[in-house]
């Protein structure tokens, strides 16, 4: 789609078109906002479409469907990357959301300096939005976690991030540590384990591994777990990180070869390995950090949103109960944040924003 000229007033702008996204601007859509979506994307699908090559639908267990529009029919080896966007694609159709990409956000600040109670103005490469509500869903898969270690900058082999993954096939033969205790890392020894010669697992903590089934009640509490740092205003856990690790039929073989041990964290990167807790040698010519990402919010700096302990704090207004306000200032809420940064809670949030959105829209 291409770019138009920048509107000059709307009653909201939505930042980023994922899951969150979407759902807020559905929901906008049937409040009849004057709305506009931007997406940094070249086209529809969210971090979705950046996702590894080998990554199938039967991996990622499905999909949450979208508000007023079934998952179609999927094949279990459907590439996520491609089923996903196309999803998405068709959504946007469906319901003619004005979304416009790709576009940079750069900074939302006051439209006039020091009125924090008037409208803001949302600045990009494309021009600039004036609106009196904006409803950020810009997710995390733009700020890839990598921790720094010692002796990194020296390390003659590979290293990736998760987002920089393919497939398993590159490491063939070769002797491979995974940083991170999250699924991610789950998923890519399962994949790599079978082809490569060695594979190390490290992490911070002991994983915690769930051995019962993850039903919607158990979804709930974890998306309750995780809403409730950022009401304190601490900085969000992953929705994941609450839930427990288990293997999937696909994973067995890489258990079966051990890949699953898990070893403390290294203290140190040497030039062809790592240097373990214990003070054995690992030799490594590859290290996934499978790490995780942070907020993407750098854009929203100007607004002061953060706390002392460097989180966002929301707040649920009036008959929500689901926090997406951030309390630092109403014209600004959060979905793809915290508890909605999963599918499990962002379609409710994308209403619940909307409706905060227009209401402080409908005020100003």
């Amino acid at each position: 789609m291409s770019t138009p000229a920048p509107v000059d007033d709307v009653d909201v702008v939505v930042i980023g078109a994922g899951q969150a996204g979407l759902s807020a601007a559905y929901h906008l859509a049937r409040l009849g906002a004057r709305f506009v979506v931007l997406d940094a994307n070249s086209a529809p699908g969210g971090a979705w479409q950046h996702r590894w090559r080998t990554l199938t639908m039967r991996d990622v267990h499905g999909i949450a469907m979208l508000p007023g529009l079934d998952v179609p029919d999927v094949d279990d080896e459907a590439l996520a990357r491609e089923f996903v966007p196309a999803y998405y694609a068709a959504y946007e159709e469906r319901f003619a959301l004005p979304v416009v990409r790709p576009v940079r956000v750069r900074a939302v600040r006051d439209a006039v300096p020091g009125e924090t109670e008037g409208d803001l103005l949302v600045e990009t490469d494309a021009g600039a939005w004036r609106t009196a509500a904006v409803v950020n869903a810009t997710g995390t898969w733009e700020r890839p976690f990598w921790p720094r270690y010692p002796g990194a900058s020296a390390f003659r082999g590979r290293q990736l991030h998760t987002v920089d993954y393919e497939g398993p096939e590159d490491m063939a033969g070769l002797d491979v540590v995974v940083v991170g205790g999250g699924a991610s890392a789950v998923q890519i020894l399962g994949e790599v384990a079978p082809l490569a010669a060695s594979t190390t697992w490290v992490t911070r903590r002991e994983p915690v591994w769930r051995t019962d089934d993850f039903d919607p009640d158990a979804g709930r509490a974890a998306v309750a777990q995780v809403e409730e740092r950022v009401t304190r205003g601490l900085p969000p856990q992953s929705v994941v990180s609450v839930t427990g690790l288990m293997l999937r039929p696909q994973e067995q073989r890489a258990a079966t070869l051990g890949a699953y041990e898990r070893h403390p964290m290294f203290t140190r990167i040497e030039p062809d390995g790592v240097r373990m807790a214990d003070g054995s040698y690992q030799h490594a010519d590859v290290i996934v950090w499978a790490t995780g990402f942070r907020a993407a919010l750098g854009h929203l700096a100007p607004l002061r949103l953060r706390e002392e302990s460097g989180g966002v704090r929301l707040v649920a207004r009036e008959d929500a109960h689901t926090p997406t306000t951030a309390a630092r200032d109403h014209r600004v809420q959060l979905v793809g944040y915290g508890p909605s940064a999963s599918t499990i809670g962002a379609n409710r949030a994308g209403r619940v924003a909307a409706r905060a959105a227009l209401r402080t829209a409908s005020a100003s």
